[in-house]
């Protein structure tokens, strides 16, 4: 018999690098991690779901999750990387030299590009987490009752991942001007303006059916 590997192996590592003075991984890398616990506990309470015929109501909607999230889990471990990789290239290009104009702009345009990228994977995040978010309204109408709070602990993930990944957006944007920061700008308010109002609802149906 194999012996199960324990919930700190290899996490506390995690743990420690957050912790560190190192300003990577930070908030931004967390985000992802939030959105990737949201879609583990999202696929449990599907599996919890699936193939029972108490809640056969659920069943599409435990399919639906299973089929999304385990993608989305291995998208929101690679923008955790993504992430600390942007806010690295950012560091970089600000210590590039600027002794001549032609380095000055050569500096200038690097700044510009890791800066947008720095906003851009986060803003993938809270593109990620809002999807997930959205879609688990049915899972929350229909899932096992039994793992409702887990359902709910999923949701509330996800909509964490939301807003931090916004911040980490906005940090970058408020830094430089262009139409593209504009963009990025209008679609994060537009993300965590869907974030509220999803959430809002997936609490009403679990207090509902849980009778709070």
């Amino acid at each position: 018999m194999g012996v199960e590997p324990s919930m700190n192996e290899g996490y506390s590592d995690v743990l420690d690098s957050i912790a560190s003075s190192s300003p990577t991984p930070g908030g931004g890398s967390v985000a992802a991690l939030t959105l990737a616990h949201a879609h583990s506990l999202a696929m449990m309470v599907a599996r919890l779901t699936e193939g029972r015929e108490r809640w056969k109501d659920g069943h599409d909607a435990a399919a639906s999750t299973l089929a999304s999230s385990v993608d989305g889990l291995r998208s929101a471990l690679l923008l955790a990387e993504r992430d600390a990789e942007a806010f690295d290239g950012v560091m970089l290009a600000f210590r590039m030299p600027r002794g001549s104009p032609t380095e000055v702009e050569e500096r200038k345009q690097s700044i510009y590009s890791a800066t947008l990228e720095a906003a851009n994977t986060p803003l993938k995040t809270a593109k990620e987490a809002v999807t997930l978010l959205c879609s688990l309204t049915e899972l929350a109408r229909y899932g096992n009752s039994n793992a409702l709070t887990d359902l709910a602990a999923a949701a509330e993930l996800a909509n964490s991942a939301a807003y931090i990944a916004g911040l980490n957006v906005r940090i970058n944007t408020d830094s430089i001007e262009s139409d593209e920061i504009d963009e990025i700008d209008f679609q994060i308010e537009s993300l965590i303006t869907q974030s509220t109002g999803a959430i809002e609802d997936i609490r009403g149906i679990i207090s509902g059916r849980l009778g709070w």
